[in-house]
């Protein structure tokens, strides 16, 4: 469920309360937001000048998030923690590597006492085309944020590094610039939830935290409040939600199959 709103005003919706939060929260880059991206330049090539891209932000919402209403709301909406060991649940945030420490120092205001930082490895970096650079990004970064219990590990008695690979999404469509890959989502997804558990994205964008979370038969809920985001992201999920149903029931995907060949069906 995709809801078009601000998650301040989760109140109203009466959604239950989540085994992983999963929030990609605005990096706050402001006109630099193209920086370190080809698409700064037309084509992506630097010898052609810059596109109209250059100087410009991803989106006006930027300015407007606020960062302890934010954690406030995720503090609310995770569940409480159970008696039992390896069970209790946490909260993922994909941040720049300067807001690590402010966020940190913030969760522990909210109750989110214990932090595990994540390095995400990329195996390319989008800032090849800058001019002077000889060491290049190529990582993203993210806190594992919880209160006072190791959460659910679903890791068979295997170590859990907290640098992870970041795999390449080609076959999800690219709504959002700063869209997650859905595989590494579902990695995450598995790890830290069983089937049947919440999962709560407060920025969800393209919807792929939703995507990930059908596709691992956990229950998922979001708020995006850009219109345009929000209606592709709809439209993205209900179809991909049509599928996994299909193939859930049928064991292939029978509207896939028809527009490859409509005499099937």
């Amino acid at each position: 469920m995709l809801i078009h709103d601000h998650f301040q005003n989760f109140k109203r919706y009466n959604i239950p309360k989540a085994q992983l939060i999963i929030a990609d929260i605005p990096y706050n880059i402001g006109v630099n937001a193209y920086g370190s991206n080809p698409s700064w330049y037309i084509d992506g090539d630097n010898k052609k000048g810059e596109s109209e891209k250059a100087g410009k932000e991803f989106f006006d919402t930027d300015k407007d998030f606020r960062p302890a209403e934010f954690m406030h709301f995720c503090s609310k909406m995770m569940r409480k923690e159970p008696k039992e060991k390896g069970k209790a649940p946490a909260m993922i945030v994909f941040c720049s590597f300067e807001q690590q420490f402010p966020m940190i120092e913030l969760a522990k205001r909210y109750g989110l006492k214990n932090y595990i930082s994540l390095v995400f490895r990329k195996n390319f970096s989008a800032q090849v085309l800058k001019a002077n650079m000889r060491v290049v990004g190529n990582c993203e970064y993210g806190l594992l944020l919880y209160r006072d219990k190791l959460p659910k590990f679903n890791n068979n008695g295997k170590m859990i590094m907290n640098c992870i690979d970041w795999e390449r999404d080609t076959t999800t469509p690219k709504i959002h610039p700063t869209q997650k890959p859905v595989k590494l989502l579902e990695k995450l997804i598995k790890l830290f939830t069983d089937e049947g558990d919440v999962v709560i994205d407060p920025c969800a964008g393209s919807g792929s935290t939703l995507i990930a979370a059908i596709n691992c038969n956990r229950k998922a809920f979001g708020f995006e409040i850009k219109k345009n985001f929000f209606n592709e992201a709809t439209a993205l999920i209900a179809s991909h939600k049509g599928t996994h149903d299909e193939i859930k029931e049928m064991g292939y995907a029978k509207t896939e199959l028809s527009k490859l060949n409509p005499t099937l069906f």
